[in-house]
């Protein structure tokens, strides 16, 4: 169990740090969804891991077994966001990074037009601007629950929550032009 005042690592790395082909993949979700470093993906790749294994463990069981681990997991999953309410474990196993990667508060933030970039997004979130159920998150990683996905919005203390601030007029006024969605 280890002693619970020391941290602990939250990702696995790859077995084979130096593999080309892995090392662009990982390059090019850093850049799409605005990661600090490689450990933010590391830990994301470790959360699926360990999603699919639980699902993994789950096939192998009799179906009278698995009936209410399964029940409970997919609708973890769908609190979460990731799975629909009537999934299966095959939806669990066919889940990708990048369906991780979206329900995180920085990429959502961006998404719903707030900042202009997802840099931009992990500054407002690290300054305190962005709240959420009325409480000040300062975690990009965040997970983004479906309930909470309503009452993302400034704080109050924040400047921009001030619908005249001139970098809300010009988000608006993008948001309108074409949005600022990235591919």
């Amino acid at each position: 169990m280890g002693d619970p005042k020391k941290k602990h690592k939250t990702y696995t790395t790859p077995r084979v740090p130096y593999n080309t082909e892995m090392f662009m993949e990982e390059l090019k979700l850093l850049g799409a969804y605005g990661l600090r470093n490689k450990h933010e993906l590391w830990r994301a790749k470790t959360e699926l891991s360990s999603l699919r294994r639980r699902a993994r463990g789950l096939l192998a069981q009799t179906a009278t077994e698995r009936e209410k681990q399964e029940k409970e997991l997919i609708g973890k999953l769908n609190n979460m966001g990731l799975v629909q309410p009537n999934g299966t474990l095959d939806d669990i196993l066919t889940l990708s990074i990048e369906d991780l990667m979206e329900r995180r508060l920085q990429t959502f933030v961006f998404r719903k037009g707030m900042a202009k970039s997802l840099w931009q997004a992990r500054q407002f979130i690290a300054h305190g601007h962005i709240s959420i159920n009325g409480n000040e998150m300062k975690v990009p990683g965040y997970h983004v629950l479906i309930d909470d996905e309503k009452t993302l919005d400034f704080t109050d203390v924040s400047p921009y929550s001030n619908k005249d601030h001139p970098l809300r007029k010009e988000m608006a006024v993008n948001e309108i032009a074409g949005g600022n969605k990235v591919e």
